[in-house]
């Protein structure tokens, strides 16, 4: 009916200016913690958000599929080097295509391109450590020392930026489950969760901080200032401490014997 229709376009009319006054007053609020008051306060982590933008992932995984690249070929999974690149770069530009903007709505499709990514990534990743490991014991991977130092960081990078995007993938449900607040409980408890007077009311965590995450926990061998929670992320943190100091030791050790 007419009036109806008129009723429900109040009614959005009504919630728009409310919504427009609501982020006024946000913007203008003297303190982080009056902001917070505002929605409830609950957190950005906590609550339905704009979503997170997918440039910061899109580089690191370009990164990551270029870096392929640079393995030598005994190292990789598929010859020529180039297949297994092309075919992750074929899954990232569909899912590009699919959702270039903010990641804030649920699609099992764009979900399972983005894990069957990572897999990949890993797969080939782990393939790399794992030649180049049993190369090194059996004294059947030469080589300068300088070669073999690059290969072992190209490979050391990947798997900052792969564990980067497990974390990413999964903390919280994912992307688009953190937009959208649906669960309640952190794989990962950042800082800023603990303590949200020291941060934006609007801070929610984003692909930069797992790959910070993922690189600290490389470089250090166990968790920094983040916390891993729930099972998964701890056992997901130790094949990455494990995978980590596997390639620096072995590549490191066998770099100063040629040296020697």
């Amino acid at each position: 009916m007419p009036e109806d229709n008129d009723l429900a376009q109040s009614t959005r009319s009504l919630h728009e200016h409310l919504d427009r006054i609501e982020h006024l007053v946000a913007q203008t609020s003297a303190h982080p913690v009056a902001r917070l008051h505002l929605h409830g306060g609950l957190p950005a982590w906590r609550r339905r958000t704009a979503g997170e933008a997918r440039w910061q992932v899109a580089i690191c995984t370009a990164v990551a599929i270029a870096l392929q690249i640079a393995v030598p070929g005994r190292l990789v999974v598929l010859r020529p080097i180039w297949i297994m690149p092309a075919l992750q770069a074929a899954l990232f530009i569909a899912m590009a295509i699919a959702n270039p903007g903010r990641l804030n709505r649920e699609s099992a499709a764009l979900r399972t391109l983005g894990l069957s990514l990572a897999a990949l990534i890993s797969f080939a990743n782990a393939w790399s450590v794992a030649a180049l490991t049993v190369g090194l014991v059996r004294g059947t991977q030469d080589g300068s020392p300088g070669r073999l130092l690059v290969t072992g960081g190209v490979i050391w990078l990947t798997n900052v930026i792969v564990f980067g995007l497990w974390y990413w993938e999964f903390d919280l449900g994912g992307a688009a489950c953190r937009a959208l607040g649906i669960r309640q409980y952190p794989d990962f408890m950042f800082p800023q969760m603990a303590t949200p007077d020291l941060a934006p009311p609007d801070w929610e965590p984003a692909f930069a901080d797992y790959l910070y995450l993922a690189f600290t926990n490389a470089s250090a061998f166990s968790p920094t200032d983040v916390m891993p929670m729930s099972r998964w992320a701890k056992l997901a943190m130790t094949a990455q401490s494990v995978v980590s100091i596997i390639t620096v030791l072995l590549v490191v050790a066998r770099a100063v014997n040629i040296l020697k």
